[in-house]
């Protein structure tokens, strides 16, 4: 693919939250594609392309640890942020002091992925080299527009362009499959915020991620 990218990320922790656990943190084994898509945009994103997530590789071996973390116990409701918008004076504010809560969370330790992806022109001028050169100078660079992180932002990632192929050698090199269950692919942003998820297969520690209207791709 000409206009392909590639990226390495790494981190002492990451956490890609399972949707179906509702209370307590619990990692997916590796980076979701919707993550991967995450660190890619913090580093280079413009309204006129989408980042395409083609294949992830695990450098590292799948470790879990347990920690716990401090988190809000509620969101700022859209009623107060409704009335703010409109008399202009109600204070749209909530303070971790008054509704921390303290959860238990199985993430991820010392990871490392290479990303492989694309992306493609939702609007405007098909000028793909001007946007691969964008983003591969401020990758080059360590820039971004927000720090990339793995999962939850106080895991924060590092990153380095991969111009060539990737030099590390992964952990499950020599394993020829291994099924790591169904993984959250992306959200449906047109579809009232639809999860679809796909089969993750690693082989010698590689993951084809599907297209995302692939069949295999469902709700």
């Amino acid at each position: 693919m000409a206009y392909g990218i590639k990226l390495k990320v790494w981190g002492e922790y990451a956490c890609f939250t399972r949707p179906e656990m509702k209370v307590e943190r619990v990692s997916y084994d590796v980076i979701t594609p919707s993550a991967a898509r995450g660190v890619l945009e913090a580093i280079y994103w413009k309204p006129e392309i989408r980042w395409v997530i083609d294949r992830i590789h695990v450098f590292k071996p799948i470790r879990f640890d347990n920690i716990r973390r401090n988190e809000l116990g509620n969101k700022l409701s859209s009623a107060n942020v409704k009335k703010a918008m409109k008399d202009g004076k109600s204070p749209v504010e909530i303070f971790i002091e008054d509704n921390r809560q303290q959860r238990a969370a199985t993430v991820l330790r010392a990871v490392a992925y290479g990303i492989e992806a694309h992306f493609e022109i939702r609007k405007g001028e098909n000028n793909t080299a001007k946007h691969v050169e964008m983003f591969s100078r401020r990758a080059r660079r360590g820039q971004y527009f927000h720090h990339p992180y793995l999962g939850c932002r106080e895991f924060p990632a590092h990153f380095e362009l991969v111009e060539e192929d990737f030099t590390d050698k992964s952990a499950f090199e020599d394993e020829d499959e291994r099924d790591l269950g169904w993984m959250l692919h992306d959200i449906d942003f047109n579809n009232n915020m639809e999860a679809r998820f796909f089969r993750a297969v690693m082989r010698n520690g590689v993951i084809d991620v599907p297209p995302f209207g692939a069949e295999e791709v469902v709700a």
